[in-house]
């Protein structure tokens, strides 16, 4: 397969158009709707729903696009004169948000004086003064051991009373994951490891990471302790806990070891834990080892914390895109959870059954129904190659599987950070036909939906959905179309 793209070049990701499929359709149209060329119009016959799904997703990732985000939140961050600013950027969304950052100090006639950039991928620095490093992600290694490395030193080499703009986003946990003192690399990534096949959500999985992580749990703040923390947030977590974005890097732990076990022992048997994660937990209960930072520790005296993207957002950008394309849309409150399969049923079974849009939108024919949020998987020792939303997307085929005709619902749902588990698509576009393509082309995709092998499947069908990073991550986004299109 292609490797995924890292730009947001035309060029570069149309390179990567292979295969035929849905992608070649809508990789050009990606781009065509970056370049604001296309409108598509969802009553005319020519217009395929996939197309129109394209450019909700496009709306909603615009909205949560990180460096228009930092720099509204920057519009009243002024830097205090005298104090030098140092950059440090985490996650999936670090290399815009630091562009914006440098951009928005030279626009003030000032320029980071240091920091750090730990992206998931190799890139160019938007300065100088500040070191780029790739992590791993989804599982901690090599790298995210170098990066962990990396920003310790720029850390160390921060002046007292200076300015640190900390900007985190999706993926931190693993990027920067190396782990405390007394818990071996190779127990971290197991631990990662277990936890991602185990079926907690984010904020969960999050709770337990913290505690074992050298940088979680409020530790990056305490290594700052001197200088003046203002950290700007992208959510990737439902609710949004500050605490659970990115292991919460600055902000308190309010959990203790009591909770870490009893989510631990949902995870796994205790048998199958690494036994230094066992061993810190009971040192910390002796006081051998000190707590995390809580609540009103003087670390955080100085901090200053801001969330500037979120789910929400990305989907209310959705919905008002829907309505001036002439859509009826409805945003779904309950944000998206659970089991990544029974999720894709609920929503197929949703937009099945929907009728025509309200009567206070007599011109709308077409239904949009918007949901968010983040499903799990829970993988078994048989299983094989896909992410959430692509489990999802298979798990809506198979209740679409015969609802045909330019009336007939069509599904998106994808990651709005172009990745989706450890492959190269966001998700999938599926409809009626979605389910009997995959038998033509000779798969069985029940069995492949019970194995958790939705990217072979959807692929075989030409359904999946590769964008290339979009560069933010606030979740997953779920676009249904229904009804009359005409």
């Amino acid at each position: 397969m292609s490797p995924l793209g890292t730009s947001n070049s035309p060029g570069r990701e149309l390179r990567h158009c292979v295969g035929g499929g849905i992608y070649c359709d809508v990789a050009a149209t990606f781009f065509r709707l970056l370049s604001g060329a296309t409108t598509i119009d969802p009553a005319s016959s020519n217009s395929p729903r996939r197309e129109l799904l394209l450019q909700l997703y496009h709306a909603a990732v615009l909205a949560a696009a990180p460096g228009p985000a930092l720099r509204r939140a920057l519009d009243h961050a002024t830097p205090t004169p005298g104090r030098p600013v140092w950059v440090v950027a985490l996650g999936k969304a670090s290399e815009p948000m630091a562009a914006a950052a440098v951009a928005v100090l030279g626009e003030r006639g000032l320029a980071p004086a240091g920091g750090i950039i730990v992206a998931p991928d190799p890139a160019a620095s938007p300065h100088s003064a500040l070191s780029i490093v790739a992590g791993d992600h989804p599982e901690p290694g090599v790298r995210s051991l170098a990066a962990a490395d990396e920003l310790g030193a720029v850390l160390a080499g921060v002046p007292a009373g200076a300015d640190v703009w900390v900007l985190l986003s999706g993926g931190t946990s693993s990027l920067i994951g190396a782990p405390v003192a007394g818990v071996s690399p190779a127990d971290l990534t197991a631990l990662y490891a277990l936890l991602l096949r185990s079926g907690l959500d984010i904020a969960a999985m999050n709770q337990i990471r913290k505690r074992f992580t050298r940088w979680g749990a409020g530790r990056l703040a305490a290594a700052c302790a001197g200088s003046h923390l203002h950290c700007f947030v992208i959510s990737d977590v439902t609710g949004d806990d500050l605490a659970a974005i990115g292991s919460g890097p600055c902000v308190p732990d309010p959990g203790t070891t009591r909770d870490v076990r009893a989510l631990l022992e949902r995870a796994a048997p205790a048998a199958t834990l690494p036994p230094s994660i066992l061993r810190l937990l009971d040192a910390t209960d002796r006081g051998q080892i000190p707590e995390t930072p809580k609540p009103g520790d003087p670390v955080f005296a100085r901090m200053a914390i801001e969330l500037i993207a979120s789910n929400s957002l990305a989907l209310e950008a959705a919905a008002r895109r829907a309505a001036e394309l002439g859509l009826a849309p409805e945003m779904i409150p309950t944000p998206l959870a659970g089991e990544a399969a029974a999720a894709g049923a609920s929503v197929a079974a949703t937009i099945l059954n929907y009728g025509p849009a309200p009567e206070a939108q007599p011109h709308s024919r077409t239904r949009c129904v918007i949901w968010g949020g983040e499903t799990t998987v829970t993988l078994g020792d048989d299983a094989g190659l896909g992410g959430r939303s692509q489990e999802l997307a298979l798990a809506a085929a198979r209740l679409l599987a015969g609802a045909d005709g330019r009336g007939a619902p069509t599904l998106l749902a994808a990651g709005t950070d172009g990745r989706d588990g450890p492959t190269d698509a966001a998700g999938a576009v599926v409809d009626g036909t979605t389910w009997s393509a995959i038998v033509r082309a000779g798969r069985d995709p029940a069995r492949d939906l019970a194995r958790h092998d939705a990217y072979p499947a959807l692929d075989a069908a030409g359904a999946l959905f590769r964008p290339g990073l979009t560069g933010t991550n606030v979740m997953d986004l779920v676009i249904g179309v229904c009804g009359r299109s005409a």
